[in-house]
């Protein structure tokens, strides 16, 4: 499995060369179209996860891709054909097994309102929560865990990388940070990844990391 990170919250997945995506947002700016897609995963609503533009490209080029989210996703893009998730489904397409955990957005402030979201776990190593802290219900090989957003602050996720305990870990959701940013949102979560015996990479776009 082979994982590359792109801009914001932008995941290539690649198996025997086909392609999961998840969460092409529109931070991701220079967006190529990635050929064999067999998969998009969507986390929730917000354009930086769930772009329409970018996923109108992916599918001109890949029309059999099979789209999954949760609901309020299916309703958004109700011109694309989306499977709805919920906690606890599966589903196996390709060379890619997605299981989904969570139900809420993270809460951003009172005044503004919770939307759906799911996490993914990929082939039972791979897991990203979305804009949340939930857990996955097993050990997992690899997390990739959000480091910036008006939903986050960093205790909380000192408190998730601690309790997720992820053999590896690097940083996700951060095209809100500049360089200064970078470095003290991912000293953080290095310096506790480290402390519970895992290892630390901060992928750069366009960089992966191979299991």
């Amino acid at each position: 499995m082979k994982i590359t990170k792109h801009e914001h919250a932008y995941l290539d997945i690649e198996i025997r060369d086909q392609h999961l995506l998840i969460d092409p947002g529109i931070y991701t700016v220079d967006f190529g179209v990635q050929k064999n897609v067999a998969a998009i995963s969507l986390s929730h609503i917000h354009d930086d996860h769930s772009y329409l533009p970018h996923l109108e490209k992916i599918l001109q080029q890949n029309p059999e891709a099979k789209l999954f989210g949760p609901r309020e996703v299916v309703e958004k893009l109700s011109g694309l054909e989306v499977q709805p998730v919920y906690h606890g489904d599966s589903f196996s397409v390709g060379p890619f097994t997605l299981e989904f955990f969570g139900d809420l957005h993270q809460e951003i402030h009172r005044s503004i309102p919770i939307v759906q979201n799911v996490g993914v776990l990929v082939n039972d190593a791979l897991y990203y929560p979305g804009d949340s802290y939930t857990q996955p219900e097993y050990q997992v090989e690899l997390l990739a865990m959000p480091a910036s957003g008006p939903w986050l602050r960093i205790s909380d996720v000192i408190d998730y990388v601690s309790a997720v305990k992820a053999k590896r870990v690097f940083p996700t959701h951060n095209a809100l940070l500049n360089n200064n940013g970078h470095a003290l949102q991912n000293a953080r979560i290095k310096e506790v990844t480290e402390s519970n015996g895992g290892e630390f990479r901060y992928l750069d776009i366009g960089e992966s990391w191979q299991l």
